[in-house]
């Protein structure tokens, strides 16, 4: 017994008991990551991925210890079984880290902008809004994609022309928009390269149309580049990927409230594609009319859309305070021609000038508009299951 006024000793504590004057035992382990047929099987039932069970498949999917026939697996669970806004997050930002994070000066921050469409048949928009966008001032570090079911990819087209290079590195990436303020690449080993992989898996195992996977898709890039604004062109209609409106619209809420979740300044437009925009279907006609439109020229329903969407990125970013009306300066760039004082850089990604020429020799008998009553989608379909060995190269002297 102590003596008076002698401090009893502590009580014993048992290991791992945190309370007050007691020692603390070694923390709980880690639950062990869960096997991929685990995680494919929770989704496939309904269950509800965690951030880390998402982090560890994507994990499995770039360093190639998930097999093929996991990741077809999985993307068809989740285009059956869907993602909440917390699972899509959380694929979002695997998806962004999996590769390396672009960093710009400081002053290119209000000026860092750029677009992405959902596609759809002769949809090349971005062929033109990026050097049109760059003509007014701002920055367009474009990653974009390849086609996906029927519709064309921005990287098809532009590997059209002969010796055009898609992939550049982060260095190269800033050069080029220090010279000339915009450039189109592709996923990489360094840039978002989880995305590359399930991108490429979703067009063999009929998962293209999931709308976490298109959100995840499209906001990984755009979180890598570093942007105060991004606008979304959600196509519906015959010749899109969703044929009706209000897949078109879930979609758009999907994309902006992800977006605005990891800080990205997100506007979506639901644009209707029931026919083929522009005049042109097909790779190689696409650049040339694109080119067309940087030259002041192309067909109206392009050249309307560029300065719609383009106004909504100037509007956005503050590069003009004219929220009604934003469109007057692309308007004015592409009546100028001013976006065509930016194709030198296409001599930057490996093609000539000569075989850019070649892309915009004028038709003596260009091609009337399709007949209205024809069934929008199926040219593209027909282009798409022929595959590109029936898409001549710009360049390649085809005449029609």
């Amino acid at each position: 017994m102590a003596a008076p006024g002698t401090p009893a000793p502590p009580a014993p504590v048992a290991p791992g008991d945190l309370s007050e004057g007691g020692s603390r035992g070694p923390p709980d382990p880690l639950p062990e990551p869960k096997q991929l047929p685990e995680l494919i099987r929770l989704k496939r039932d309904g269950g509800r991925l965690s951030e880390g069970d998402i982090r560890d498949f994507v994990r499995a999917v770039v360093d190639g210890t998930a097999q093929g026939a996991q990741i077809g697996a999985m993307l068809m669970a989740i285009r059956l079984q869907g993602m909440d806004l917390e699972e899509t997050s959380a694929l979002t930002q695997a998806l962004a880290k999996s590769g390396q994070q672009l960093e710009w000066p400081e002053a290119w921050h209000p000026q860092l902008v750029d677009k992405h469409s959902t596609g759809g048949v002769g949809d090349k928009v971005s062929l033109v809004l990026a050097p049109a966008l760059a003509a007014c001032g701002c920055k367009v570090p474009m990653i974009s994609g390849r086609g996906l079911g029927h519709t064309g990819g921005t990287l098809d087209k532009l590997e059209s022309i002969p010796g055009f290079s898609v992939i550049q590195s982060p260095e190269q990436m800033q050069v080029l928009l220090e010279q000339v303020g915009c450039c189109i690449v592709g996923q990489s080993e360094k840039l978002v390269p989880a995305d590359g992989i399930l991108y490429a898996a979703r067009d063999v195992t009929a998962t293209v149309d999931s709308l976490p996977l298109i959100t995840a898709s499209i906001l990984s890039k755009k979180v890598v580049e570093g942007l105060s604004a991004l606008v979304v062109d959600v196509k519906f209609g015959g010749a899109a990927v969703f044929p009706n409106q209000e897949q078109a619209r879930e979609l758009a809420r999907a994309l902006v409230g992800v977006g605005a979740g990891l800080g990205l300044r997100v506007a979506a437009a639901l644009t209707a594609m029931d026919n083929p925009l522009g005049r042109n279907v097909g790779h190689t006609l696409e650049v040339e009319e694109a080119l067309l439109c940087m030259d002041g020229a192309g067909p109206p329903d392009l050249r309307d859309l560029v300065t719609r969407l383009g106004g909504a990125l100037l509007w956005l970013s503050g590069q003009t305070q004219k929220r009604s009306n934003p469109r007057p300066p692309l308007e004015a760039g592409l009546e100028r021609g001013r976006p065509a004082e930016g194709k030198h850089a296409l001599s930057s990604l490996g093609s000539s000038p000569g075989e850019t020429r070649s892309c915009r020799q004028k038709r003596s008998n260009p091609r009337p508009p399709l007949e209205a009553g024809l069934e929008r989608g199926r040219p593209a379909e027909v282009k798409h299951a022929l595959g590109p060995e029936a898409e001549p190269r710009a360049g390649s002297g085809r005449s029609h």
